[in-house]
């Protein structure tokens, strides 16, 4: 892959800075700044209902080892003093915005990820600060004056060890992966701790007997990629430290899915249709976070054996709520049925994504 090119040349990946900011427990946080009957207490944003699901956890709460996209009902039983609280995402996409204007103070190359998290090459930045880690605490201690929040920052060479390193020091730090840091750091992380591995994707690697970042490095590329298809690709070189992914302004994702592994195949149907329910309500979290809307459903099963089948279903208008997206859901489940064999795992996505109007209106972008 071609590294990113500057008014003088060529960039070596090498010598890119890249800074993820990754705010702490952001929703929980901005919940208990607005309420002081919830600070130093254990609160959950999300829905308390049977079929609810967590969508962002206080650090109180992640004691008890609560998380997002757990069913509310089990966040219960593991914090019986849990707080849920209603999102209120208008505020946090508000909030979101501030803390992009600060990023904006010091690189127009901002590559957001969710509301809460965002990418920042800062090779060339506009205050001509030399190391990227003093930016990155110029911005931390901006965020926190304005907002009243902590943020996390990782900086690296790299996309993948930037990420890394912003969960090294969580919450309210930072740390600097260096190029001289980099292939010692990747070849002694767990499969599990890999950006982009999933726990069905370890289990994976695990039962081929890696493990670790150096078990990695120790297969051939062709090894990975006939067990991974083209990510074995990704993770042959990540396992090198070597990303060269540049940082891209303005990027919107074409889909955003969920997915789960079961601990037991399941074989009912109103046992899949409940089991799709957290993955329905994550997908539409992040469609009323980032203001984006999509026209095609697809449903992805995959069965003991580990056969995948999927099903889709396009609209002529884009998707508008949550029930719209449930009902397609689990109506492409329905027409599947009855399945050949045990399933092991159920994935929703929701893809030919683009901005409202007035979402790309507020983030400056072309309409």
């Amino acid at each position: 892959m071609p590294a990113s090119d500057s008014e003088d040349g060529p960039i070596s990946p090498q010598s890119r800075k890249i800074i993820h900011i990754d705010m702490d427990a952001f929703y929980a946080s901005v919940e208990q700044r607005d309420n002081p009957d919830l600070r130093g207490k254990p609160v959950a944003v999300g829905g308390s209902r049977e079929r609810g699901v967590v969508a962002a956890a206080s650090y109180e709460a992640r004691k008890f080892g609560v998380r997002s996209a757990m069913p509310s009902i089990t966040a219960k039983r593991q914090c019986p003093d849990l707080i849920f609280v209603k999102p209120r995402f208008e505020v946090y996409k508000e909030i979101s915005q501030q803390i992009r204007a600060i990023f904006a103070e010091h690189t127009p190359i901002i590559e957001p990820l969710s509301l809460d998290e965002a990418y920042l090459d800062v090779t060339k930045n506009l205050q001509d600060i030399p190391l990227a880690r003093d930016i990155a605490l110029k911005i931390r201690a901006k965020i926190k004056q304005q907002t009243g929040l902590n943020a996390s920052a990782g900086i690296s060479y790299n996309k993948f060890l930037a990420k890394l390193a912003s969960d090294y020091r969580k919450p309210n730090g930072q740390y600097v992966i260096s190029p001289e840091m980099g292939p010692a750091f990747v070849e002694n992380l767990a499969v599990g701790k890999f950006h982009g591995i999933g726990p069905a994707t370890a289990t994976k690697f695990n039962a081929l007997g890696i493990r670790t970042g150096l078990d990695i490095r120790n297969q051939t590329q062709a090894f990975l990629e006939a067990h991974f298809g083209k990510s074995g690709t990704y993770y042959y070189w990540i396992a090198r430290g070597i990303d060269e992914r540049p940082v891209r302004a303005n990027r919107i994702r074409k889909s955003v899915g969920a997915e789960n592994t079961f601990f037991e195949d399941l074989t009912e149907l109103n046992t899949m249709v409940e089991a799709l329910q957290p993955l329905i309500d994550k997908v539409w979290r992040h469609c009323e976070a980032t203001g984006n809307r999509g026209r095609t459903v697809t449903l992805k099963v995959k069965f003991f054996d580990f056969e995948i089948m999927s099903r889709s279903r396009s609209t002529e208008t884009l998707i508008g709520n949550r029930d719209d997206l449930g009902l397609a859901a689990v109506q492409l489940l329905k027409t599947a049925m009855p399945l050949p064999k045990p399933v092991r795992l159920l994935g929703v996505s929701l893809s030919s994504l683009q901005r409202t109007d007035e979402e790309a209106e507020q983030l400056g972008l072309p309409i």
